[in-house]
């Protein structure tokens, strides 16, 4: 791991123990990265990604923290350089759904997705970048966002307004943190196969339709979206900044409701 494209750097990713975010922790790692592995209640996902990155002669710590307490995100960011003496990637990975007809969303059910999905990201990337200004250091900043912070999802309007908030604050935070030589960036990805779909791809009719809409005819993989996320960390994404990065194998395209 001395060779890698992310050698000598250090990533936070939250959400990182399960899905997307662990597929990117142990890519980061097998990148030369060292990874910190933030969590909310799976501690046993979390324990998973440590031990497969320390098996591989990666180094990785791990941190509970809650996105949607800012208090709780400083602590991650302040255990980041206590540890490993920097932080120069934040890849803001946590997020959550709730379904549900717009006549029938409870503020409750408003509050948990955009405290998780607009609020976490927008003060877990002030507390890194408070650090880097104050460090005078460079870093790279990368949303996960969704197709849909585009693409319209009936019944799940407070994801929709989530991640259409975050792609404004992404395109914001580009022009306000490039003169600091801070990146920020979102990838939305379409459909991946990920613990939170096990359900919708067991069912054989409800996955045929969807795999009906993806020109490429397949679900994507962790894979596809951690070598995305490895190359807007890398060194060969320096001038790229302000920009969504779409991996949907054509979704966004080709989609229509059934």
């Amino acid at each position: 791991m001395s060779d890698g494209k992310l050698t000598g750097k250090v990533a936070i990713i939250t959400g990182a123990s399960s899905g997307i975010g662990q597929g990117i922790a142990l890519k980061y790692a097998a990148e030369g990265a060292s990874v910190v592995i933030d969590y909310f209640g799976n501690d046993a996902g979390a324990t998973s990604a440590k031990q497969q990155i320390e098996a591989a002669g990666g180094k990785a710590i791990i941190v509970a923290a809650d996105v949607s307490k800012p208090s709780e995100v400083g602590s991650l960011v302040d255990q980041a350089w206590a540890a490993f003496g920097k932080a120069d990637i934040l890849v803001n990975n946590a997020g959550v759904e709730k379904g549900g007809e717009f006549v029938d969303v409870l503020e409750a059910d408003y509050d948990f997705v955009l405290n998780v999905n607009l609020k976490g990201p927008y003060f877990t990337t002030q507390a890194f970048v408070k650090r880097l200004l104050a460090a005078n250091m460079p870093g790279r900043v990368i949303n996960m966002s969704s197709v849909h912070e585009d693409m319209v999802f009936p019944h799940f309007s407070t994801y929709c307004a989530a991640k259409g908030g975050l792609r404004m604050l992404m395109r914001d935070l580009a022009v306000e943190l490039g003169p600091k030589n801070i990146t920020v960036n979102n990838i939305a990805p379409g459909a991946i196969s990920t613990p939170i779909n096990t359900k919708m791809m067991a069912d054989g009719p409800q996955l045929r339709a969807l795999l009906a809409n993806i020109p490429l005819g397949r679900m994507g993989t962790l894979d596809d979206v951690a070598n995305l996320a490895t190359f807007l960390a890398s060194d060969d994404a320096a001038y790229i900044t302000g920009s969504t990065y779409v991996v949907d194998g054509g979704l966004m395209r080709s989609y229509h409701e059934q």
